[in-house]
Protein backbone atom coordinates (compact mmCIF):
# COMPACT_ATOMS: atom_id res chain seq x y z
CA UNK A 1 0.00 0.00 0.00
CA UNK A 2 1.29 3.51 -0.77
CA UNK A 3 1.58 5.99 2.11
CA UNK A 4 -1.73 7.65 3.00
CA UNK A 5 -0.47 11.08 2.02
CA UNK A 6 0.59 9.89 -1.46
CA UNK A 7 -1.99 9.23 -4.18
CA UNK A 8 -1.78 5.79 -5.80
CA UNK A 9 0.26 5.62 -9.01
CA UNK A 10 -1.98 5.25 -12.06
CA UNK A 11 -1.54 2.11 -14.17
CA UNK A 12 1.25 2.32 -16.72
CA UNK A 13 0.37 2.92 -20.35
CA UNK A 14 0.90 -0.27 -22.33
CA UNK A 15 2.72 -0.14 -25.68
CA UNK A 16 2.93 -3.29 -27.80
CA UNK A 17 5.50 -3.50 -30.59
CA UNK A 18 5.07 -6.16 -33.30
CA UNK A 19 8.49 -6.94 -34.76
CA UNK A 20 11.82 -7.41 -33.00
CA UNK A 21 14.25 -5.95 -35.52
CA UNK A 22 16.41 -2.95 -34.68
CA UNK A 23 13.51 -0.50 -34.93
CA UNK A 24 11.18 -2.38 -32.60
CA UNK A 25 13.98 -2.90 -30.09
CA UNK A 26 15.08 0.75 -30.29
CA UNK A 27 11.54 1.99 -29.67
CA UNK A 28 11.07 -0.28 -26.66
CA UNK A 29 14.41 0.85 -25.25
CA UNK A 30 13.66 4.55 -25.82
CA UNK A 31 10.27 4.35 -24.09
CA UNK A 32 11.45 2.19 -21.19
CA UNK A 33 14.51 4.33 -20.46
CA UNK A 34 12.84 7.65 -21.18
CA UNK A 35 9.55 7.16 -19.34
CA UNK A 36 10.36 4.56 -16.68
CA UNK A 37 7.33 3.14 -14.87
CA UNK A 38 4.91 5.41 -16.73
CA UNK A 39 4.88 2.91 -19.61
CA UNK A 40 5.34 -0.79 -20.13
CA UNK A 41 6.79 -1.69 -23.53
CA UNK A 42 6.75 -5.24 -24.90
CA UNK A 43 8.24 -6.42 -28.19
CA UNK A 44 6.59 -9.47 -29.77
CA UNK A 45 8.50 -11.45 -32.39
CA UNK A 46 8.53 -15.22 -32.97
CA UNK A 47 12.18 -15.14 -34.05
CA UNK A 48 13.21 -14.41 -30.46
CA UNK A 49 13.04 -18.20 -30.11
CA UNK A 50 15.80 -18.57 -32.70
CA UNK A 51 19.42 -17.63 -32.96
CA UNK A 52 19.28 -15.24 -35.88
CA UNK A 53 22.11 -14.36 -38.20
CA UNK A 54 21.88 -11.38 -40.54
CA UNK A 55 24.62 -10.98 -43.20
CA UNK A 56 23.94 -7.28 -43.75
CA UNK A 57 25.82 -4.26 -42.45
CA UNK A 58 24.25 -0.91 -41.64
CA UNK A 59 25.62 2.53 -42.43
CA UNK A 60 24.63 4.58 -39.40
CA UNK A 61 24.38 8.33 -39.95
CA UNK A 62 25.72 10.77 -37.32
CA UNK A 63 22.11 11.31 -36.24
CA UNK A 64 21.61 7.57 -35.73
CA UNK A 65 24.86 7.37 -33.76
CA UNK A 66 23.73 10.32 -31.61
CA UNK A 67 20.45 8.49 -30.93
CA UNK A 68 22.18 5.22 -29.99
CA UNK A 69 24.51 7.19 -27.74
CA UNK A 70 21.55 8.83 -25.99
CA UNK A 71 20.04 5.36 -25.50
CA UNK A 72 23.27 4.05 -23.97
CA UNK A 73 23.92 1.53 -26.75
CA UNK A 74 26.76 3.12 -28.71
CA UNK A 75 29.54 2.32 -26.17
CA UNK A 76 28.90 -1.38 -26.89
CA UNK A 77 28.96 -0.84 -30.65
CA UNK A 78 31.82 1.62 -31.03
CA UNK A 79 34.60 -1.00 -30.66
CA UNK A 80 33.19 -3.04 -33.58
CA UNK A 81 32.14 -0.11 -35.77
CA UNK A 82 34.19 1.21 -38.68
CA UNK A 83 34.07 4.96 -39.43
CA UNK A 84 33.33 5.79 -43.06
CA UNK A 85 35.71 8.69 -43.64
CA UNK A 86 35.03 9.18 -47.31
CA UNK A 87 33.15 7.92 -50.34
CA UNK A 88 34.09 7.74 -53.98
CA UNK A 89 31.61 7.31 -56.82
CA UNK A 90 32.47 5.81 -60.20
CA UNK A 91 30.41 5.10 -63.30
CA UNK A 92 31.52 2.35 -65.68
CA UNK A 93 30.75 -0.99 -67.23
CA UNK A 94 31.85 -4.24 -65.57
CA UNK A 95 34.53 -4.95 -68.19
CA UNK A 96 35.99 -1.43 -68.27
CA UNK A 97 39.70 -1.42 -67.47
CA UNK A 98 39.51 2.08 -65.97
CA UNK A 99 36.77 3.33 -63.63
CA UNK A 100 36.91 7.15 -63.57
CA UNK A 101 36.14 8.73 -60.21
CA UNK A 102 33.45 11.37 -60.71
CA UNK A 103 32.60 12.35 -57.16
CA UNK A 104 34.23 12.17 -53.74
CA UNK A 105 32.75 12.97 -50.33
CA UNK A 106 34.42 13.13 -46.97
CA UNK A 107 36.94 15.93 -46.54
CA UNK A 108 35.71 16.50 -42.98
CA UNK A 109 37.05 15.85 -39.49
CA UNK A 110 33.98 13.80 -38.54
CA UNK A 111 33.11 10.49 -40.24
CA UNK A 112 30.32 10.48 -42.79
CA UNK A 113 28.83 7.42 -41.08
CA UNK A 114 29.69 4.37 -38.99
CA UNK A 115 29.39 0.89 -40.46
CA UNK A 116 28.09 -1.77 -38.06
CA UNK A 117 27.23 -5.37 -38.82
CA UNK A 118 23.57 -6.21 -38.30
CA UNK A 119 24.20 -8.98 -35.77
CA UNK A 120 26.23 -6.66 -33.53
CA UNK A 121 23.48 -4.03 -33.57
CA UNK A 122 20.80 -6.64 -32.80
CA UNK A 123 22.75 -8.11 -29.88
CA UNK A 124 23.49 -4.70 -28.36
CA UNK A 125 19.85 -3.57 -28.59
CA UNK A 126 18.51 -6.83 -27.18
CA UNK A 127 20.89 -6.71 -24.22
CA UNK A 128 20.01 -3.06 -23.54
CA UNK A 129 16.26 -3.81 -23.68
CA UNK A 130 16.59 -6.68 -21.24
CA UNK A 131 18.68 -4.57 -18.86
CA UNK A 132 16.15 -1.73 -19.01
CA UNK A 133 13.20 -4.04 -18.30
CA UNK A 134 11.49 -4.05 -21.70
CA UNK A 135 9.75 -7.37 -22.31
CA UNK A 136 10.88 -9.43 -25.33
CA UNK A 137 8.28 -12.10 -26.07
CA UNK A 138 8.67 -14.86 -28.69
CA UNK A 139 5.16 -14.44 -30.09
CA UNK A 140 3.67 -13.34 -33.41
CA UNK A 141 0.93 -10.73 -33.54
CA UNK A 142 -1.66 -12.07 -35.96
CA UNK A 143 -4.34 -9.40 -35.74
CA UNK A 144 -6.10 -6.89 -33.54
CA UNK A 145 -9.46 -5.42 -32.61
CA UNK A 146 -10.46 -2.11 -31.08
CA UNK A 147 -12.43 -1.25 -27.98
CA UNK A 148 -13.55 2.18 -26.85
CA UNK A 149 -10.26 2.94 -25.09
CA UNK A 150 -7.74 0.31 -26.18
CA UNK A 151 -6.45 -1.94 -28.93
CA UNK A 152 -6.25 -5.69 -28.35
CA UNK A 153 -3.51 -7.51 -30.20
CA UNK A 154 -4.10 -11.19 -30.89
CA UNK A 155 -1.11 -13.51 -30.82
CA UNK A 156 -0.62 -16.81 -32.62
CA UNK A 157 -1.56 -18.65 -29.42
CA UNK A 158 -4.96 -16.93 -29.49
CA UNK A 159 -4.21 -14.72 -26.50
CA UNK A 160 -5.54 -11.15 -26.59
CA UNK A 161 -3.19 -8.48 -25.25
CA UNK A 162 -4.75 -5.05 -24.55
CA UNK A 163 -2.69 -1.89 -25.04
CA UNK A 164 -3.01 1.82 -25.56
CA UNK A 165 -0.99 1.61 -28.76
CA UNK A 166 0.14 -1.13 -31.16
CA UNK A 167 3.22 -0.37 -33.27
CA UNK A 168 3.76 -2.32 -36.49
CA UNK A 169 7.45 -2.99 -37.18
CA UNK A 170 6.62 -6.10 -39.20
CA UNK A 171 8.26 -5.23 -42.50
CA UNK A 172 7.34 -4.22 -46.02
CA UNK A 173 4.67 -6.93 -46.26
CA UNK A 174 3.15 -5.83 -42.97
CA UNK A 175 0.20 -8.00 -41.99
CA UNK A 176 -0.92 -5.37 -39.48
CA UNK A 177 -0.94 -2.66 -42.14
CA UNK A 178 -3.14 -4.88 -44.29
CA UNK A 179 -5.42 -5.73 -41.36
CA UNK A 180 -5.89 -2.00 -40.71
CA UNK A 181 -6.93 -1.48 -44.33
CA UNK A 182 -4.08 0.94 -45.04
CA UNK A 183 -3.24 1.06 -48.74
CA UNK A 184 0.24 0.82 -50.24
CA UNK A 185 1.57 2.69 -53.27
CA UNK A 186 4.73 1.26 -54.81
CA UNK A 187 6.34 -1.05 -57.29
CA UNK A 188 8.99 -3.72 -57.56
CA UNK A 189 12.27 -2.84 -59.25
CA UNK A 190 12.63 -6.38 -60.61
CA UNK A 191 16.03 -6.12 -58.96
CA UNK A 192 17.57 -7.86 -55.98
CA UNK A 193 20.18 -6.68 -53.52
CA UNK A 194 23.01 -9.11 -52.90
CA UNK A 195 25.10 -8.84 -49.73
CA UNK A 196 28.24 -10.60 -48.53
CA UNK A 197 31.33 -9.99 -46.43
CA UNK A 198 34.78 -10.07 -48.01
CA UNK A 199 38.36 -9.94 -46.76
CA UNK A 200 40.98 -8.26 -48.90
CA UNK A 201 44.72 -7.82 -49.12
CA UNK A 202 44.90 -4.01 -49.14
CA UNK A 203 43.44 -1.70 -46.47
CA UNK A 204 40.28 0.26 -47.27
CA UNK A 205 41.35 3.35 -45.25
CA UNK A 206 37.72 3.87 -44.23
CA UNK A 207 36.69 4.78 -47.79
CA UNK A 208 33.41 3.48 -49.17
CA UNK A 209 33.21 2.93 -52.92
CA UNK A 210 30.04 3.08 -55.00
CA UNK A 211 30.52 1.64 -58.49
CA UNK A 212 27.54 2.46 -60.68
CA UNK A 213 27.35 -0.44 -63.12
CA UNK A 214 24.72 -0.98 -65.85
CA UNK A 215 22.69 -3.38 -63.69
CA UNK A 216 22.78 -1.05 -60.69
CA UNK A 217 25.13 0.08 -57.91
CA UNK A 218 27.87 -2.13 -56.48
CA UNK A 219 28.96 -0.76 -53.10
CA UNK A 220 32.06 -1.72 -51.13
CA UNK A 221 31.63 -0.59 -47.52
CA UNK A 222 34.51 -0.64 -45.02
CA UNK A 223 34.14 -2.98 -42.03
CA UNK A 224 36.25 -3.16 -38.88
CA UNK A 225 38.95 -5.80 -39.14
CA UNK A 226 39.47 -8.87 -36.98
CA UNK A 227 42.63 -10.63 -35.83
CA UNK A 228 42.19 -13.22 -38.56
CA UNK A 229 41.05 -10.79 -41.26
CA UNK A 230 42.46 -7.29 -40.64
CA UNK A 231 40.96 -5.84 -43.84
CA UNK A 232 37.26 -6.52 -44.36
CA UNK A 233 34.40 -4.94 -46.28
CA UNK A 234 30.70 -5.52 -46.83
CA UNK A 235 29.45 -5.55 -50.41
CA UNK A 236 25.94 -4.51 -51.42
CA UNK A 237 25.30 -5.41 -55.03
CA UNK A 238 22.27 -4.76 -57.26
CA UNK A 239 21.37 -7.16 -60.08
CA UNK A 240 18.23 -8.25 -61.89
CA UNK A 241 16.15 -10.70 -59.87
CA UNK A 242 16.79 -13.45 -62.41
CA UNK A 243 20.58 -13.10 -62.32
CA UNK A 244 20.62 -12.66 -58.55
CA UNK A 245 18.74 -15.95 -58.13
CA UNK A 246 21.44 -17.74 -60.12
CA UNK A 247 24.32 -15.95 -58.37
CA UNK A 248 23.26 -16.96 -54.86
CA UNK A 249 23.24 -20.61 -55.97
CA UNK A 250 26.89 -20.51 -57.04
CA UNK A 251 29.58 -22.31 -55.13
CA UNK A 252 32.02 -20.20 -53.11
CA UNK A 253 34.75 -20.23 -55.79
CA UNK A 254 32.41 -19.23 -58.64
CA UNK A 255 30.80 -16.54 -56.50
CA UNK A 256 34.24 -15.17 -55.64
CA UNK A 257 35.11 -14.78 -59.32
CA UNK A 258 31.92 -12.76 -59.88
CA UNK A 259 32.76 -10.51 -56.92
CA UNK A 260 36.36 -10.03 -58.08
CA UNK A 261 35.16 -8.95 -61.52
CA UNK A 262 33.07 -6.17 -60.00
CA UNK A 263 35.41 -5.06 -57.20
CA UNK A 264 38.34 -4.16 -59.43
CA UNK A 265 42.03 -4.47 -58.49
CA UNK A 266 42.35 -1.78 -55.81
CA UNK A 267 41.80 -4.08 -52.82
CA UNK A 268 44.23 -6.74 -53.99
CA UNK A 269 43.49 -10.41 -53.41
CA UNK A 270 39.93 -11.02 -52.16
CA UNK A 271 38.44 -13.77 -50.01
CA UNK A 272 34.70 -14.37 -49.73
CA UNK A 273 33.92 -14.83 -46.03
CA UNK A 274 30.18 -15.51 -46.39
CA UNK A 275 27.82 -16.92 -48.95
CA UNK A 276 25.90 -14.49 -51.14
CA UNK A 277 22.49 -13.53 -49.74
CA UNK A 278 19.82 -11.72 -51.76
CA UNK A 279 16.61 -9.82 -51.06
CA UNK A 280 14.07 -8.18 -53.42
CA UNK A 281 14.20 -4.44 -54.00
CA UNK A 282 11.16 -2.20 -54.24
CA UNK A 283 9.93 1.30 -53.51
CA UNK A 284 6.70 2.11 -51.73
CA UNK A 285 4.84 4.26 -49.24
CA UNK A 286 1.87 3.52 -47.03
CA UNK A 287 -1.09 5.79 -47.75
CA UNK A 288 -1.18 6.53 -44.03
CA UNK A 289 1.35 5.86 -41.27
CA UNK A 290 -1.38 5.53 -38.68
CA UNK A 291 -4.81 4.07 -37.98
CA UNK A 292 -6.81 4.16 -34.74
CA UNK A 293 -4.31 3.13 -32.01
CA UNK A 294 -1.88 1.77 -34.62
CA UNK A 295 1.40 3.28 -35.90
CA UNK A 296 3.58 1.98 -38.73
CA UNK A 297 7.37 2.16 -38.47
CA UNK A 298 10.20 1.51 -40.91
CA UNK A 299 9.53 -0.78 -43.86
CA UNK A 300 5.90 -1.15 -42.82
CA UNK A 301 5.51 2.57 -43.59
CA UNK A 302 8.02 3.09 -46.41
CA UNK A 303 10.45 1.17 -48.58
CA UNK A 304 13.42 2.81 -50.32
CA UNK A 305 16.23 1.60 -52.57
CA UNK A 306 19.37 0.79 -50.52
CA UNK A 307 21.77 2.59 -52.87
CA UNK A 308 22.13 5.53 -50.45
CA UNK A 309 22.34 3.30 -47.37
CA UNK A 310 19.65 5.34 -45.61
CA UNK A 311 16.88 2.79 -45.00
CA UNK A 312 17.72 2.05 -41.37
CA UNK A 313 18.48 5.71 -40.64
CA UNK A 314 15.05 6.65 -41.98
CA UNK A 315 13.46 4.03 -39.74
CA UNK A 316 15.41 5.17 -36.67
CA UNK A 317 14.14 8.70 -37.30
CA UNK A 318 10.62 7.22 -37.26
CA UNK A 319 11.40 5.64 -33.90
CA UNK A 320 12.73 8.90 -32.49
CA UNK A 321 9.71 10.88 -33.71
CA UNK A 322 7.15 8.39 -32.37
CA UNK A 323 8.95 8.05 -29.03
CA UNK A 324 9.01 11.84 -28.70
CA UNK A 325 5.29 12.17 -29.47
CA UNK A 326 4.46 9.43 -26.95
CA UNK A 327 6.71 10.90 -24.27
CA UNK A 328 5.28 14.39 -24.64
CA UNK A 329 1.76 13.01 -24.28
CA UNK A 330 2.49 10.77 -21.30
CA UNK A 331 4.18 13.60 -19.40
CA UNK A 332 0.99 15.63 -19.79
CA UNK A 333 -1.12 12.71 -18.60
CA UNK A 334 -2.55 12.16 -22.09
CA UNK A 335 -3.27 8.88 -23.86
CA UNK A 336 -0.23 7.93 -26.03
CA UNK A 337 -2.49 6.07 -28.45
CA UNK A 338 -4.78 8.99 -29.16
CA UNK A 339 -5.41 10.31 -32.66
CA UNK A 340 -3.66 13.57 -31.77
CA UNK A 341 -0.41 11.79 -30.81
CA UNK A 342 -0.47 9.61 -33.90
CA UNK A 343 -1.14 12.53 -36.22
CA UNK A 344 1.80 14.41 -34.66
CA UNK A 345 4.02 11.45 -35.49
CA UNK A 346 2.69 11.14 -39.03
CA UNK A 347 3.14 14.84 -39.84
CA UNK A 348 6.75 14.72 -38.70
CA UNK A 349 7.75 11.76 -40.88
CA UNK A 350 5.86 11.53 -44.17
CA UNK A 351 7.70 14.32 -45.98
CA UNK A 352 11.17 12.94 -45.19
CA UNK A 353 10.20 9.45 -46.31
CA UNK A 354 8.59 10.73 -49.51
CA UNK A 355 11.65 12.83 -50.34
CA UNK A 356 14.11 9.97 -49.77
CA UNK A 357 11.99 7.46 -51.67
CA UNK A 358 11.74 9.85 -54.60
CA UNK A 359 15.44 10.68 -54.59
CA UNK A 360 16.64 7.06 -54.42
CA UNK A 361 14.11 6.01 -57.05
CA UNK A 362 15.33 8.72 -59.42
CA UNK A 363 18.98 7.82 -58.81
CA UNK A 364 18.31 4.14 -59.43
CA UNK A 365 16.50 4.92 -62.70
CA UNK A 366 19.32 7.20 -63.81
CA UNK A 367 22.21 4.89 -62.94
CA UNK A 368 20.62 1.53 -63.87
CA UNK A 369 20.78 2.63 -67.48
CA UNK A 370 23.58 1.95 -69.96
CA UNK A 371 22.33 4.19 -72.77
CA UNK A 372 24.92 6.73 -73.87
CA UNK A 373 22.79 9.90 -73.34
CA UNK A 374 22.00 8.87 -69.77
CA UNK A 375 25.66 8.04 -69.07
CA UNK A 376 26.80 11.42 -70.39
CA UNK A 377 24.13 13.32 -68.41
CA UNK A 378 24.87 11.64 -65.09
CA UNK A 379 28.65 11.88 -65.46
CA UNK A 380 28.39 15.61 -66.17
CA UNK A 381 26.08 15.97 -63.16
CA UNK A 382 28.45 14.09 -60.86
CA UNK A 383 31.36 16.18 -62.05
CA UNK A 384 29.50 19.42 -61.39
CA UNK A 385 28.54 18.35 -57.84
CA UNK A 386 32.17 17.39 -57.17
CA UNK A 387 33.25 20.94 -58.07
CA UNK A 388 30.64 22.68 -55.88
CA UNK A 389 31.60 22.48 -52.18
CA UNK A 390 28.35 24.12 -51.04
CA UNK A 391 26.22 21.52 -52.83
CA UNK A 392 28.38 18.68 -51.52
CA UNK A 393 28.02 20.04 -47.98
CA UNK A 394 24.23 20.19 -48.41
CA UNK A 395 24.03 16.52 -49.47
CA UNK A 396 26.33 15.51 -46.60
CA UNK A 397 24.25 17.40 -44.02
CA UNK A 398 21.01 15.86 -45.27
CA UNK A 399 22.46 12.35 -45.01
CA UNK A 400 23.77 13.06 -41.48
CA UNK A 401 20.23 13.30 -40.06
CA UNK A 402 21.12 16.01 -37.52
CA UNK A 403 19.17 18.96 -38.90
CA UNK A 404 17.34 21.34 -36.59
CA UNK A 405 13.99 19.67 -37.28
CA UNK A 406 15.30 16.20 -36.35
CA UNK A 407 13.68 14.56 -33.30
CA UNK A 408 15.43 15.06 -29.96
CA UNK A 409 16.98 11.59 -29.86
CA UNK A 410 18.51 12.09 -33.32
CA UNK A 411 20.18 15.22 -31.94
CA UNK A 412 21.61 13.22 -29.06
CA UNK A 413 19.23 14.72 -26.52
CA UNK A 414 17.31 12.85 -23.84
CA UNK A 415 13.76 11.80 -24.66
Amino acid sequence: MPPRDMPPRPPAWRILIAGGGPLGLALALALTRGLGPAVTAAVLDPTFRLKRSDPRAYSLSPGAVAMLTALGVWPELAPVAEPIRGMTITDSRVADAVRPEYLRFGDRDEPLAQLVQADALDEALRAACEAAGAALRPERVTGFDLTASAIRATTESGEARPASLLVACDGARSGLREAAGIGWVGRSYDQAGIVATIAHEQPHHGIAVQHFLPAGPFAILPLAGTAEHPHRSSIVWTESERLAASLVRLGRDEALREVETRCGPELGEIELLTDLFSFPLSVGLARSYVAPRLALLGDAAHRVHPLAGQGLNLGLADVAALAEAIADAVRLGLDPGSDQVLETYQRSRRLDALALAGATDALNRLFSNDRLPARVLRDIGLGLVDRMPTLKSFFTAQAAGTSGRAPRLMRGEAL
